[in-house]
């Protein structure tokens, strides 16, 4: 597998939503999307199994995201990774510590953003190696500062290709 190449794509419907502060499924013009507030911190969480084509060199989540309506602001998303190999208790969660960036809306009401986080190999992705099934947390940070944009942050979709 080649850097850049794709290894997994999530939509909304995959998301197995947290027991509380969980972004809500919604439609926009027919297409789901999560709802992630600009009050509260939410969650998305989706489980997948690394491709056993994964060379090992990290991977970078791309986030497709559209605002409900604003036009200007900024978004600050995370995303955490969390490896669910033979030693796992999945009865609590063992998210490696989340990795962070903020993002510009578009200024078209609609227009999609992308924005990608990297997570290098090792501890940034809790270990995980080729043919392991995983979790992916995605947050928006609407307490945090840097958080601008108001109204709704919609995902659209979530891409993770090999960095």
């Amino acid at each position: 597998m080649a850097s850049g190449d794709t290894l997994v794509v999530f939509t909304p419907l995959h998301n197995e939503a947290p027991s509380a502060n969980f972004a809500t499924l919604d439609l926009r013009n027919g297409h789901p999307v999560l709802d992630f507030d600009a009050a509260s911190d939410e969650d998305a969480i989706f489980t997948g199994v690394l491709p056993r084509n994964y060379s090992g060199g990290g991977i970078t989540a791309t986030l497709i995201w559209l605002a409900t309506s604003a036009t200007t602001g900024d978004v600050v998303w995370n995303t955490a990774i969390e490896r669910i190999d033979t030693g796992t208790d999945t009865d609590a969660d063992s998210f490696a510590t989340a990795n962070a960036a903020t993002a510009t809306t578009s200024g078209t009401s609609g227009a999609p953003t992308y924005t990608g986080i990297a997570h290098t190999s090792g501890a940034q992705m809790d270990s995980l190696a080729a043919g392991e099934a995983f979790r992916l947390k995605v947050t928006r940070d609407a307490n945090n500062a840097s958080d601008t944009m108001t109204g709704d942050a919609e995902l659209l979709a979530v891409e993770i290709k090999e960095t």
